[in-house]
């Protein structure tokens, strides 16, 4: 009798084993997967949060765009404070202007207005500038591009 006790002992002792295994990497996998969504969470978040800003920022590039034509004109202090100011404001959200003039044309980041004869595929003009918004292109230059013209 004992040796059978102990055998069945051995094998609920097995089976036990088992079942606390099964449970433990279930735990472990579950630990896992709430954390992965979790950082899945918090990086939504922020590319919410950065989205949002970048549609904001881009309504705002038209205003930009209309004070600078009119400092333009009129050359005045007090506007062009204002200017630099609201420009700063937009540099703190991430915003960079794309240097283009004298580059060589790329449309990745560049528009094609109109083409003039002249060197092969330089920007001569910038007609509307372009911004990215960390890192990322919100709207692309528009230029007029020299070629060579046959």
């Amino acid at each position: 009798m004992k040796n059978q006790d102990k055998v069945t002992k051995d094998k609920e002792n097995t089976e036990l084993k088992k079942q606390i295994e099964v449970l433990t990497n279930d735990w472990k996998r579950a630990l896992a997967d709430y954390q992965n969504l979790q950082r899945r969470y918090e990086k939504e978040k922020i590319e919410f949060a950065q989205y949002a800003n970048g549609i904001l920022v881009l309504k705002l590039l038209s205003t930009l765009d209309y004070l600078e034509k009119v400092q333009s004109y009129l050359k005045d202090d007090g506007l062009g404070l204002a200017i630099k100011e609201f420009k700063n404001v937009l540099s703190e959200e991430g915003l960079k202007e794309v240097e283009v003039l004298g580059k060589k044309f790329n449309p990745e980041e560049m528009e094609a207005i109109e083409k003039i004869d002249g060197e092969e595929d330089k920007v001569i003009e910038v007609i509307s500038k372009g911004y990215r918004l960390k890192d990322k292109l919100i709207r692309p230059a528009k230029v007029k591009v020299s070629v060579i013209i046959i």
